[in-house]
Formats: structure tokens, sequence, C-alpha cells
């Protein structure tokens, strides 16, 4: 983990289409990651799953439909996609709720939440260890379950400087897979990459953002957790 968050990332991009594909440049490796559970259902690691080829371009399935996956293969045209982008462009910072304890402080944004189980371990949840970090053992597991957060929902900043921690990513895109739940998650874009609308503007620049790939969320282009009552599943 680092204090601080987005990298310097010129010419890289993912720009939404209307009612279509997420256009990626800036040849951004892609691969899959796969939520790894204990015996009791504790989301606990991260395992590396395929990796695809390098490309300077490419386009990303929204709809859910492709017979492509990951890739747009036009099958939003043929089902009439509806990709409406409903999510709003304020800061993070502006809508996060703030849970502050004796060495570190939470910032949590509820609506970026898909359910990646992250935040809750045996030792506790990471509000409670946020709450008990005067402990170095709660302090260093608040910070490792906020930062295996993809979404970016949880983020702990130091107390003393209000600097975030946040893990240390290269720009690139991994393919959610919850083998737990039986479903695909999203996608997780890492490491500062622009996201622009299909309207010409930007979303909020950030560290970690998962961006929906069933077509159903309705938080678009985010993931909100539909994939996983729809059973979504990439089948490539």
């Amino acid at each position: 983990m680092v204090k601080g968050s987005v990298q310097n990332t010129k010419n890289i991009l993912i720009k939404v289409q209307k009612d279509g594909p997420y256009l990626v440049s800036g040849c951004l490796p892609l691969q899959k990651e796969i939520i790894e559970e204990d015996s009791r259902g504790y989301s606990v690691k991260w395992a590396t799953g395929k990796k695809y080829k390098d490309q300077d371009n490419y386009a990303l399935c929204r709809c859910g439909n492709s017979k492509s996956k990951p890739y747009c293969d036009g099958s939003h045209i043929k089902t009439g996609f509806d990709g409406t982008e409903t999510a709003t462009k304020e800061a993070y910072a502006k809508k996060a709720e703030k849970i502050i304890g004796p060495e570190i402080i939470l910032t949590d944004v509820g609506e970026l939440c898909f359910g990646a189980g992250f935040c809750h371990n045996k030792a506790g949840n990471v509000w409670e260890l946020t709450e008990h970090s005067k402990d170095k053992d709660a302090k260093q597991l608040a910070i490792q379950e906020a930062c295996n957060c993809p979404s970016g929902r949880l983020v702990v900043c130091d107390k003393k400087t209000s600097e975030p921690i946040e893990p240390n990513f290269k720009p690139s895109i991994s393919l959610i897979e919850e083998p737990g739940k039986g479903v695909s998650g999203p996608i997780w874009v890492k490491g500062g990459v622009a996201i622009k609308s299909s309207e010409g503007t930007d979303y909020e620049t950030r560290n970690r953002v998962t961006l929906c790939r069933c077509g159903n969320s309705k938080n678009k282009p985010f993931c909100d957790g539909h994939h996983t009552s729809m059973g979504f599943n990439d089948e490539e």
C-alpha cells in the first residue's frame, strides 16, 4: 500500500459508448481476477486468472449479451440495450461518510458497493476495526480490508495527514470472477484510468473503480451488484 492514489495515465482512456461498449485505448493490460474464499465463506484474497493478449485498443461488452465476451460483438444493437448512465459525477470525497478512529479515518460511499466481501473477516469488519485502530493489528487489518475493496467504496486515510492509503496499482483492467457465488463480477479498473461518459464529460479519476458488465446496474456505468441477482456468467 502507498499513500496517495492516482498515477500519470496520459493517453490511457475508457470511453463509454452510448448504449454500447466501453472503448479502451492506451494498451491497458486485461486479465481475470478471482475472489477466493475461506471455509467460512469470507473473501480472503485475489487469485490471478486468464491473461488476454495486449492490444492498443479494444471494446469491452457492456450489455452482457456478447457471444465474444469479454469483447463486444455488436449484440447491444440486436438486443436494444439501454445503457443510459445514471451515476453521479459528484466527487467521492463529497459523498463519503466518515468513520473516525484513533489512528485512521475510513471513508465509505455505499452506492459503489457490489458485495465483494473483503470488508468482513472473522477478526472483525472494517468499520469496527477502524474504531479500534489504536491496536496495531486492528489498524493493519482495517487497511487491508479497505484496500481489497475493488470498487473503491472504502478508503482508509492516515489520521495525522489525511492522506489516503491505497494499493499501488499500475493502470490495468481486471474481469472479476466470483466462484463462491457462481457469478462473474464487474470490470475492475485500476491505477487512475480516466473514464469518459458517452456525453463526453469525465467521471472522477480514481485508483480503483468497478464498471458494470452485465448490463443491469442501476448506477451505470458503475457496478451495483445486479450481476449477482441476475446470475450473470461470463461464458466466453
